[in-house]
């Protein structure tokens, strides 16, 4: 990435995590962002609403476009938040802007960063625990923040635009942290969305749900499979058990997060395409690429593609 001041960031599936980050980044970067027509109507007519923990007003300066054919020549970095099933559909619409540059992948989920990979050389992986959401168009709010951002070369020669990065994300007034092994941290981040999104989506329950004795046995299968998966893959975990994280989700997460409903319950809700298929879905192929036995990721994925399937409930 070229040694520029200001550099031009293209945010790719600029949703609720997307925009949020654009409203903080167009105070020192040039910001391009690929929204849905209705929130960017709405920030070309009066810019960018904003509220919560990283500042409330009124955001100038952030370009929403509708298009590839509207991405300016001189891209600097490109940061994809699109929703993961979303992953493949963004990259080719956007080949032609990835192609040779350097992009980060904030999305949830695991294998996203592999998807990218097939169209650029350098790729940055990236979590975000902070808690965002769309109030109405071109109307973002940051509700919580759980922990700083964290991103990490996930693949190619990305020591520089990581760096660049990191800079730039600090620079806006955002926690950000570079991580030594952002596989690790991708798979971390992933554990609580694999123990609650689909079981909130699938009792239509928040995630306080989870504490419940009977719904608690069922986590601590998915997680005790998911530890075992995991570890075949070589990746090392914060915490040395699945026993020890399951004391950690029990006591700090599910409390924290109690009153809750996570982006699976809404997906359901309103009929859309879930990222099960990153999440357990994800678990349970690599479980029986290991020769693992995973019947609860399985069980939960087949449940949710189900409810997917047959949104009317026939």
């Amino acid at each position: 990435m070229k040694a520029v001041q200001r550099p031009t960031i293209l945010i790719l599936g600029a949703g609720a995590v997307g925009l949020s980050f654009a409203g903080r980044l167009a105070g020192v970067a040039a910001v391009y962002a690929a929204c849905r027509p209705v929130h960017a109507g709405a920030i070309r007519e009066r810019g960018l609403a904003m509220d919560g923990i990283w500042g409330s007003g009124t955001i100038e300066g952030i370009t929403p476009i509708t298009g590839s054919e509207e991405v300016p020549p001189g891209i600097d970095l490109i940061i994809i938040t699109a929703k993961g099933t979303d992953t493949l559909a963004i990259c080719e619409e956007y080949a032609g802007a990835i192609r040779g540059r350097p992009v980060a992948s904030l999305q949830n989920g695991i294998g996203n960063e592999d998807i990218i990979a097939r169209y650029t050389d350098t790729v940055i992986g990236g979590t975000v625990t902070t808690n965002f959401s769309m109030v109405g168009p071109g109307h973002v709010r940051v509700q919580s923040e759980s922990a700083p951002a964290c991103f990490g070369v996930w693949s190619g020669d990305g020591r520089e635009a990581l760096d660049r990065l990191i800079v730039t994300i600090r620079a806006a007034g955002i926690p950000v942290e570079a991580s030594p092994d952002i596989r690790a941290g991708k798979w971390t981040k992933a554990l609580l969305n694999i123990a609650v999104n689909p079981i909130c989506a699938i009792l239509r329950a928040p995630v306080g749900a989870a504490a419940d004795a009977d719904i608690r046995e069922i986590v601590t299968a998915l997680i005790h499979e998911t530890f075992a998966v995991a570890g075949a893959e070589g990746i090392r975990f914060p915490w040395a058990t699945a026993d020890d994280y399951l004391a950690y989700l029990f006591s700090v997460q599910v409390p924290d997060f109690a009153t809750v409903y996570p982006s699976m319950y809404y997906d359901v809700l309103q009929g859309r395409q879930t990222e099960i298929d990153l999440l357990n879905g994800y678990v349970a192929r690599l479980g029986d690429h290991h020769g693992i036995p995973v019947p609860q990721n399985w069980c939960i994925t087949g449940l949710i593609r189900y409810i997917q399937a047959h949104p009317d409930g026939a």
